[in-house]
């Protein structure tokens, strides 16, 4: 009845502008709560709201901080994670990306490789950070951690311009030996020599970098492209563990082992390459390489314990 007599008396529906209850908050006052938030990033909402009633003298409730926050827009959102960055790994990052921006064609051969966990169960953490859109790197935003070992099921595989490996599991831990038995001699090397040209990326993990693995790979004369350390980042392979864990994440099958989660899940999925994506990579590599450069980690979307 109350919105009928508002339309046959003022022809409208919707309600007066600077109608409704007031703001308990002024407009200096919510200047100030963005300054308190932008301060801790980490702060909750509740904590903000005991910090306010401490420098104010006056309560307010943490929803009502967290609308005056959305309304600045200021959201909770996931922090980046990155690994630390010395002052050597940042300037080894832009000496690489700089010797490799101008690079075109000679993507088509690189061979990208990596390994990467996968886990049981799915849990993005509790700790958010208030920012705007387009300030996901910001040193304020990133929060640094080592990344470490969780039960799952660990998994190599490489991607090339317009093919791709298969999808290899490795149980336990993988040395050197390892590597070279049960990646390089049964897969890695088979699919470089079917790709004329081929030039073999991995990281600087141990296994990889070992005095055996590097005469395993002069022996058959496999081309190696340098990588500079600390920087998954800017490998495309990242893109498509990321897509596997976010998949991971969204699909409501029950996993009860990690035998299980390998089977139907992980090794039954489409492995695609994202070669494209790494001029964008060099962009990040020459802009996240200075002082407080951030080094995204795929922990931070994969699948956790």
């Amino acid at each position: 009845m109350r919105v009928w007599k508002q339309w046959t008396d003022e022809c409208r529906t919707t309600r007066k502008s600077g109608s409704g209850p007031r703001n308990v908050t002024s407009a200096r006052d919510d200047r100030h709560l963005v300054r308190m938030a932008r301060t801790d990033r980490t702060a909750s909402s509740r904590q903000l709201a005991a910090l306010w009633s401490i420098a104010t003298g006056v309560s307010l409730c943490a929803s009502s901080i967290r609308r005056r926050l959305l309304q600045c827009g200021l959201r909770a959102r996931t922090p980046l994670y990155r690994i630390p960055l010395t002052h050597d790994h940042r300037r080894l990052r832009l000496q690489w990306a700089n010797q490799h921006r101008d690079w075109r064609a000679d993507w088509q051969h690189v061979v990208f490789s990596d390994e990467s966990r996968f886990n049981l169960w799915y849990h993005d953490g509790r700790i958010r950070v208030r920012r705007y859109a387009g300030e996901r790197h910001l040193p304020e935003c990133i929060i640094e951690r080592h990344s470490g070992r969780t039960p799952g099921v660990m998994v190599w595989g490489a991607i090339a311009y317009h093919r791709r490996s298969q999808l290899l599991r490795i149980v336990g831990n993988l040395n050197s030996n390892r590597y070279i038995r049960e990646v390089l001699q049964p897969e890695a090397v088979p699919f470089l020599q079917s790709l004329p040209g081929a030039v073999f990326q991995q990281d600087n993990a141990r296994p990889h970098t070992a005095r055996i693995v590097k005469s395993f790979f002069a022996a058959q004369q496999v081309q190696l492209l340098p990588w500079p350390a600390c920087s998954p980042d800017m490998s495309p392979i990242e893109h498509v563990w990321d897509v596997i864990g976010r998949r991971l994440a969204r699909d409501p099958r029950p996993v009860a082992s990690a035998d299980e989660l390998w089977g139907p899940h992980i090794k039954s999925y489409k492995f695609f390459h994202h070669i494209k994506s790494v001029t964008r990579g060099l962009k990040k590599g020459l802009q996240t390489s200075g002082p407080k450069a951030p080094t995204k980690t795929r922990d931070s979307e994969q699948l956790q314990v």
